[in-house]
């Protein structure tokens, strides 16, 4: 009999938020662990926990902000996007205030322009943030 396999949970967080300059910006972290390189903060849902749980624990965990839930933006199923498994990723967007630091899995941190980001993103957070700042420039709500 074939075992019945499900993909994992996860959560990523586009966290808007204001830089020291003035701009409005994200915040993005270099990963620790593989796959390695710059990505939307996020993780796994643990089991018993909410996705806007899962996603206010892991931006705290990654950036030691503590953020506001906007709304859900945008669930992504690729099989591919993430290496190491199949995953869905559920995409939230946040607003926070504060300076981010680097915590948990976050080796380095910033807070990016959408023209700054001319960098490899690990995962599918190139095609998530096109997406992202695609709606924003059509719909300025979100």
């Amino acid at each position: 009999m074939k075992k019945h396999r499900n993909p994992v949970p996860t959560v990523d967080i586009i966290i808007e938020i204001q830089r020291e300059d003035g701009k409005e910006g994200i915040v993005l972290i270099k990963r620790k662990n593989p796959p390695h390189g710059w990505a939307i903060p996020g993780g796994f849902v643990d089991y018993g926990e909410s996705l806007e749980e899962a996603a206010a624990r892991e931006a705290k965990e990654e950036t030691s902000l503590d953020v506001q839930l906007k709304r859900q933006f945008h669930t992504y199923s690729d099989p591919d996007r993430d290496p190491r498994q199949h995953t869905i990723s559920t995409v939230f967007v946040a607003t926070a205030q504060g300076q981010p630091k680097a915590e948990d899995d976050a080796q380095e941190i910033g807070i990016f322009s959408r023209d700054e980001i001319d960098f490899p993103l690990a995962f599918d957070h190139s095609r998530i943030l096109e997406d992202y700042f695609e709606q924003k420039k059509k719909n300025s709500k979100i």
